[in-house]
């Protein structure tokens, strides 16, 4: 399992990883960990190096949550609505969703754009409100780019030290990417199945 992942890691490179990155802010099914676990791995076998992997992983996070800013800046809060209602259940939201997560920013304010960046909670849904509040475009990138760097910063480090710490770590890492990828995905699949809008409950 460790060399399959090596070698599509090998065949990606960074601009694969940074894709990858992109699309895992876009579509719920892709985690992070997978991503960024599977290139620090290649790192440990030297195909890969920290800087530019950080690099790659940081600027696909900043692309994928600028198509949210952006969605939510150039669409604005009356358009918005309709297109949820619509098409919100491949996300499984609703309009609802998107209000919390506008009155969470609006309390909390531009910092949580990077506090939340750099957790696995709402990482993706802030961008969304961000752009609706139109915040500064520039603060917005600099605030999501720090804040995903150190989140990108700690998979890619944590991933090295458990693969260099124990002995057979590689394998179960391996095995452990595909499991988290394949949990990801199922429970995505579960909720697009199960989803009812609240007024259906």
């Amino acid at each position: 399992m460790e060399s399959a992942i090596l070698s599509i890691v090998e065949m990606l490179g960074y601009a694969g990883i940074a894709f990858l990155m992109a699309l895992e802010n876009i579509f719920p099914p892709l985690p992070s960990e997978v991503i960024m676990g599977a290139g620090a791995l290649a790192m440990t076998n030297g195909q890969m190096h920290f800087w530019p992997l950080l690099i790659a992983g940081t600027l696909g996070t900043l692309a994928g949550n600028y198509a949210w800013y952006v969605l939510g800046d150039r669409v604005g809060y009356e358009r918005l609505g309709p297109l949820v209602d619509r098409w919100g259940r491949w996300l499984t939201i609703e309009w609802e969703d998107v209000e919390r997560t506008v009155r969470f920013f609006q309390r909390h304010g531009q910092w949580a754009v990077f506090v939340l960046r750099a957790t696995p909670v709402m990482r993706t849904m802030i961008s969304l409100p961000a752009g609706l509040a139109h915040m500064n475009v520039w603060r917005f990138l600099i605030f999501t780019a720090a804040g995903a760097a150190i989140w990108n910063g700690l998979l890619i480090a944590g991933t090295v030290w458990i693969a260099k710490s124990f002995a057979e770590a590689q394998t179960w890492l391996g095995w452990g990417m595909v499991a988290i990828f394949v949990i990801a995905a199922g429970a995505y699949l579960w909720r697009l199945a199960t989803w009812k809008p609240r007024a259906q409950r």
